[in-house]
């Protein structure tokens, strides 16, 4: 089974985040929005608001932080201090969601376009996507 693992390929790889949502148990009713740095840099431009919660979190920045916050909301009149903070988050989240490494299970859940095997993700990821998912559900609840 072991060298069945080993020739997962790159391809494969590259629709991880993919696998993590159909080897998740009803995680077809999770909504992903992937969205890149200049993704949000073009939406700032266009002035597109998101859909916010209406619960509130309280931080100190690092100073360095702060005066970056401070320098991309005076590049984009209109876009506030929050959302310049909001819309950041949103996309390291993204892209620390996209990182957790897959950890591949024993058990194949079905076949790529390739032909090749895709099998369940024993990671972190279904329970990431599990708990996003319960949390979300409170949030908007």
């Amino acid at each position: 089974m072991r060298a069945l693992h080993g020739s997962i390929s790159a391809r494969y790889w590259a629709a991880r985040r993919d696998f993590a949502i159909v080897a998740t148990p009803d995680a077809a009713a999770i909504e992903t929005t992937t969205m890149t740095f200049k993704s949000l840099l073009d939406a700032w431009a266009a002035e597109q608001e998101p859909a916010r919660t209406s619960e509130t979190y309280a931080i100190h920045l690092r100073t360095e932080d702060a005066a970056r916050v401070h320098a991309l909301a005076d590049l984009f009149p209109g876009i506030t201090h929050e959302r310049v903070i909001t819309d950041l988050l949103s996309v390291a989240l993204e892209q620390t969601e996209a990182a957790i490494p897959y950890v591949p299970g024993d058990k194949v859940i079905r076949e790529d376009d390739f032909g090749d095997p895709v099998y369940e993700d024993r990671g972190l990821t279904p329970k990431f996507l599990d708990l996003a998912k319960k949390y979300r559900k409170q949030l908007e609840g």
